[in-house]
């Protein structure tokens, strides 16, 4: 799966930390960041500095894998009872529209 855009990364991050049983201020300490961060964050908004993004999915145990021979099936979770990331986007996107 690909993450392409930060209401991805937001989709993913909110996803996990439900499932984990965190709240956003939980996570925010685990982060070192502000609650209103994590709210920015998984609402999508663009422009958070990477390094707070990558601690954050740390924070939720989330790995970032690439496939270098750019194949479609990139996993996002070495969890492998983990979230439908596809599922989850393309319900979040219907609910937009």
């Amino acid at each position: 799966m690909f993450l392409r855009t930060p209401a991805d990364f937001g989709a993913v991050i909110r996803e996990r930390r439900r499932r984990t049983g965190l709240n956003q201020a939980a996570l925010a300490a685990k982060v070192g960041v502000g609650r209103q961060w994590i709210v920015e964050v998984e609402r999508g908004k663009p422009g958070a500095p990477l390094g707070l993004i990558l601690r954050t999915l740390a924070a939720l145990n989330i790995s970032l894998v690439t496939d270098e021979r750019g194949r479609k099936n990139e996993r996002v979770s070495a969890d492998p009872g983990g979230v439908d990331l596809d599922a989850l986007l393309n319900s979040l996107r219907r609910k937009k529209s």
